[in-house]
């Protein structure tokens, strides 16, 4: 018997059908993917498992999910034995400025609970992350959510970050606005990947106002973008965040209008202890943070209303 079909039977059973289980699974896998395996399962077996609609365990099916249910209930829990206690390790995904800025203070006071906390870090952005996840290179991932993650993946969002302009501080520029009235941008954008969720928001953005404005300067990090518009090189493009996280040398236009984006966190599999204590800690710094937004920004005051 493939102990992998097992395994997805079990979760399946387990969950009450095969939606339900690609939802909780503790790593990514799809719907059709698991349904092909479950069949394959019922061929070797000769047996049919599951009533499909509605759900409900065939006898055969009972017996073979009694018979697993015991060995995969207990695997997490073997495993954390054999590590000598629970597993106080973290992998951790984040953007450069969440990981220089704001990880550090947050990790020293998780590791007052978890004195023995280990913690890899990787630098990494939406949509690379998923596939981190999916892949289980790492436990969870701190930053922009895009749109409804794949089976398996979970999301908290935390709070919307309005998406603003940085020109230079001697640049005359007065408002975003000004710009859009121009027959042509002569500027030079400066900006995140293409497939980056700012820059995709950016683009709908104009897109709704009929404004075209290539990319002059694609950079890797929100860092980046603040250091070539501060020497000159062009416009560029981030989310508001308070002043003191500016460089001094550019100063913030609104893109009034513009959808927001939701900042928020990303992880897969059951919450551990030391997973759930850095959620709550990453939660009241997020609430802090929202605090500390510029007036007008969605996230002043109120966490994002966008459902888990």
């Amino acid at each position: 018997m493939n102990v992998h079909h097992l395994e997805l039977f079990y979760y399946v059973a387990k969950h009450g059908g095969i939606s339900s289980a690609v939802r909780n699974m503790p790593y990514g896998i799809q719907q059709p993917a698991v349904s092909g395996q479950i069949l394959q399962l019922e061929e070797f077996l000769g047996v049919t498992l599951f009533h499909r609609r509605p759900f409900a365990l065939t006898a055969a099916g009972q017996e073979l999910y009694d018979f697993s249910k015991p060995f995969f209930t207990n695997l997490s829990f073997m495993a954390d034995k054999l590590r000598g206690g629970i597993s106080q390790h973290l992998r951790i995904a984040a953007s450069e400025t969440v990981l220089r800025r704001f990880l550090p203070e947050m990790l020293q006071e998780l590791r007052r609970s978890f004195p023995k906390l280990k913690v890899s870090l990787r630098e990494g952005y939406h949509p690379e992350v998923l596939a981190w996840l999916q892949n289980q290179e790492i436990d969870l991932a701190i930053g922009l959510l895009g749109g409804k993650p794949p089976g398996g993946i979970r999301a908290l969002p935390m709070f919307d970050l309005s998406l603003a302009l940085l020109v230079p501080k001697a640049s005359p520029l007065a408002s975003a606005e000004a710009l859009w009235a121009q027959d042509r941008i002569t500027d030079s954008l400066i900006t995140v990947p293409s497939n980056e969720l700012i820059q995709s928001a950016l683009q709908e953005g104009l897109a709704r106002r009929r404004v075209a404005w290539p990319v002059g300067i694609e950079v890797s990090s929100i860092e980046l973008v603040q250091e070539y518009v501060a020497r000159g090189y062009g416009i560029g493009v981030a989310v508001q965040l308070p002043e003191a996280d500016f460089y001094p040398d550019v100063r913030v236009l609104p893109l009034r209008g513009f959808k927001p984006v939701t900042f928020g966190v990303l992880w897969q599999g059951r919450q551990t202890p030391v997973l759930q204590g850095l959620l709550e800690i990453v939660g009241q710094r997020a609430r802090q943070l929202a605090r500390q937004l510029p007036a007008g920004s969605p996230a002043t005051g109120k966490p994002s209303a966008r459902k888990q």
